[in-house]
């Protein structure tokens, strides 16, 4: 099978066939590596180096316990579980060494929404208000944080996120609601008007 055939198969399918063949692997690899690493900058706002060793981390996990993927769930929703547990496991040894930096510089998602999408804005002035978004999301408790970036920046449904960090959806509606109240609560300090 040449690598045109493998971009034409699911990624449910290229997981199982990866127990055998590498290829079918590195075509998920490819799928998902900027995917994972800009989640990963997003999540724990780390470097560019340290999101991409543990997408690294996050890539040798998979392989070895995909005997264990559950078809019943999507691969995405997997991989992107191992990469939140790794991502926070990171941060959890290494928060104090980390370097953090601005993440989001193309301003989708969450910051397209939450900027009302003024084209004539001053580039100055969106960098800002990006700044500023970044802040009150790090103002918020870890699991408000995760639901809103999952559900705005990755653009996850809630079946999605309720696999990736593992709870029922009706806790995740339930922490989305919630994160979003305090969201708007917290753009109130940084002067961000209707940021939801």
């Amino acid at each position: 099978m040449n690598a045109s055939e493998f971009e034409k198969k699911t990624d449910e399918d290229l997981a199982r066939m990866s127990v055998s063949r590498e290829e079918a692997f590195y075509e998920l690899m490819s799928r998902y590596e900027s995917k994972l690493i800009r989640y990963v900058l997003r999540l724990i706002r780390a470097n560019r180096e340290i999101a991409e060793d543990v997408v690294q981390e996050t890539f040798i996990k998979t392989y070895r316990n995909l005997n264990n993927f559950d078809p019943s769930m999507k691969f995405s929703s997997w991989m992107y579980r191992i990469a939140h547990n790794e991502a926070v496991s990171y941060w959890r040894k290494n928060q104090k060494n980390m370097e953090f930096v601005s993440i989001d510089k193309k301003g989708n998602g969450l910051e397209n929404q939450l900027s009302h999408n003024d084209s004539a804005e001053d580039e100055v002035l969106v960098v800002e208000k990006r700044n500023k978004i970044n802040e009150a999301i790090d103002e918020l408790p870890e699991h408000y944080r995760d639901v809103l970036i999952l559900r705005y920046l990755e653009e996850k449904d809630y079946e999605e996120i309720s696999d990736i960090l593992q709870k029922p959806m009706g806790t995740v509606a339930a922490l989305l609601h919630r994160a979003k109240d305090r969201l708007k609560r917290v753009s109130n300090k940084y002067k961000l008007d209707e940021l939801i």
